[in-house]
């Protein structure tokens, strides 16, 4: 515990920063901070929080000291880059925890040489490379299609694992594999040519999704009660936002407006990644935390107002509406902050309970 709270520390400091420059980037007037956060949005959401908490997931069910050595190095890249040190050691330190989870996930394999293990290494591995193009002043958008790939592949990973208990037939399980495939040869393409390979990588997110929404296990854990259902609501529209972000993939490149990146890279990052995140965090917290989360019915509105609010904004993408897409983006960091409310306020009244109890 003593290793986490740190790291967990940093964690919301990066989360806070990376919603401050959303805010900036959609357009709202904040007071200047004395280091300008908008441009480093991106690395701080993805790296600093999301890889984070994930490397750090990692480490605890590993229980292997040495693997806490991936999520100190990213946090530390993101408070690298919040405090305004040269960006290159903010980089560099986020570049070498992507390599610390490689090695752990390197380390898991051996344990556990399947298929979902693989695919959730191929994620780290896409990490390191996002990590590694930027390091060396490579363009941010030829650094973000591999960001998208580490959190959609271990995402997948993590639900190919769970969908043992299905016992899914070898073609559907192939047909997986074929999609990671797909996916994987367009993210390498756009090393060289960035319109084609997001398009190539466009197919394979289309078939991924696809393929989640029809053998994932949430499909029938929907028609459960509790917990059980709400974690299946929350999967299920990620699955459709990532078939929503394959289209757009699939016809758009570094050509397209600013605007048409924002809804190809947000379907995927506040669609995909956050619904997960809220179907899976009173599942994750308790892991991570001494701590136990709450269940209620109220979990729901902050599903709710960030899929309408996410809806407004890709409209407005497309139609080129800054003022409503202003809105939205707002709506979608209020959404974020109420969910952690919610969960903040869910194991403060179970704490409560025990000391009650005692």
């Amino acid at each position: 515990m003593r290793l986490r709270i740190p790291i967990i520390a940093c964690v919301i400091v990066a989360l806070v920063a990376a919603l401050w420059a959303a805010l900036v980037r959609v357009g709202w007037k904040l007071p200047v901070l004395p280091v300008p956060l908008a441009g480093q949005h991106g690395a701080l959401m993805i790296s600093a929080f999301l890889g984070t908490l994930i490397s750090l997931e990692r480490a605890v069910a590993l229980q292997k000291k040495w693997a806490y050595a991936a999520p100190a190095f990213s946090a530390l890249g993101g408070l690298a880059l919040i405090v305004g040190l040269p960006a290159e050691i903010g980089r560099g330190l986020m570049a070498l925890g992507s390599l610390g989870l490689v090695f752990v996930f390197g380390f898991i394999y051996r344990l556990h040489p399947t298929t979902d293990v693989v695919t959730m290494t191929l994620g780290a591995i896409m990490w390191l490379v996002g990590n590694v193009l930027w390091l060396f002043g490579e363009s941010i958008y030829s650094a973000v299609p591999w960001w998208a790939g580490f959190l959609i592949l271990t995402i997948c990973g993590e639900r190919l694992e769970l969908s043992r208990v299905l016992w899914l037939k070898p073609i559907s399980r192939t047909l997986f594999k074929l999609a990671v495939g797909i996916f994987t040869l367009g993210l390498i393409l756009s090393v060289f040519e960035l319109e084609i390979g997001l398009r190539v990588a466009g197919v394979g997110l289309l078939v991924l999704g696809a393929w989640l929404l029809r053998f994932d296990m949430a499909r029938h854990t929907i028609k459960k009660t509790g917990l059980t259902r709400y974690i299946a609501a929350c999967l299920l529209p990620g699955y459709v936002w990532l078939i929503v972000a394959a289209l757009l993939w699939s016809m758009a490149g570094h050509r397209s407006t600013t605007l048409m990146m924002d809804a190809m890279l947000h379907t995927i990052f506040l669609g995909f990644v956050f619904s997960m995140i809220f179907g899976h965090a009173p599942i994750i917290v308790p892991a991570l935390l001494p701590i136990d989360i709450t269940y209620r019915s109220v979990f729901y509105a902050p599903l709710v107002l960030m899929q309408g609010a996410l809806i407004v904004r890709v409209i407005a993408d497309l139609t080129l509406n800054l003022t409503l897409r202003q809105w939205a983006g707002l709506f979608n960091v209020l959404a974020i902050l109420l969910f952690l409310a919610l969960m903040l306020s869910s194991a403060q009244r179970r704490l409560e309970g025990v000391v009650r109890t005692v």
